[in-house]
């Protein structure tokens, strides 16, 4: 594989949480004043860390959300969490091959690393995640589309930018993708490939990740 490094995207891709997310989110924006269908939220915010709420919310309406938005909305989608959360059908064994076949791999997510480390506990993905190779948007200034967080994460692991491969199932994360100079895998559970623009290919099952990255050998 010429692949140095696969980068997992957290939500949707990893965990199967963007029904969970969205549907609070929205709920919740929606009891502030602020009408968002689930549709809207998945749009607006899929693959988006939560400072994009804050400013399209502002930009919109030219109003704050309350101060203590963030740490309700947290509280609400872990609780979501600790009910319903699963793994994404498939990555189980898909982390077990990479492993088994010593492909190195990290996660690099726009969720707080609090929400990341609340989501593998849950679903037992903890078991392949230790904090070295997990990432957040936290840990740099700006989050999906910008490319900083996946040029972080590739730096952290000592693997430059053309070797790298990112999953991602968010039209920002694609984009955050292809703007640090990766080859990005669309996966298509949730969204369409045709609102994936710009991915090097696409996949609705984890099963059919591992024949693509190795059809992309030169």
């Amino acid at each position: 594989m010429r692949y140095e490094l696969i980068i997992f995207d957290n939500d949707g891709v990893l965990v199967d949480s963007e029904h969970l997310s969205n549907t609070i989110l929205a709920g919740y924006l929606t009891e502030l004043g602020h009408p968002t269908s689930y549709e809207d939220s998945l749009r607006d915010y899929m693959g988006a860390a939560v400072h994009r709420v804050h400013d399209l919310v502002k930009e919109r309406t030219g109003r704050l959300l309350p101060a203590d938005f963030d740490d309700t909305l947290h509280a609400r989608v872990f609780a979501a969490f600790e009910r319903e959360l699963e793994p994404v059908d498939g990555v189980v064994e898909l982390l077990g091959k990479l492993a088994a076949e010593g492909v190195p791999y990290c996660v690099a997510s726009s969720g707080s690393h609090e929400r990341i480390r609340v989501g593998h506990r849950k679903t037992g993905l903890d078991r392949w995640f230790d904090d070295s190779i997990i990432f957040s948007a936290q840990d740099v200034g700006r989050g999906k589309p910008a490319p900083d967080l996946f040029l972080h994460a590739a730096e952290r692991m000592g693997v430059a930018p053309e070797r790298c491969a990112v999953v991602e199932d968010s039209p920002l994360g694609v984009a955050a993708a292809r703007a640090a100079g990766m080859d990005v895998y669309a996966f298509t559970a949730m969204t369409s490939a045709g609102k994936l623009t710009g991915a090097n290919g696409y996949f609705a099952r984890m099963a059919e990740l591992p024949g693509l990255l190795g059809r992309s050998v030169a």
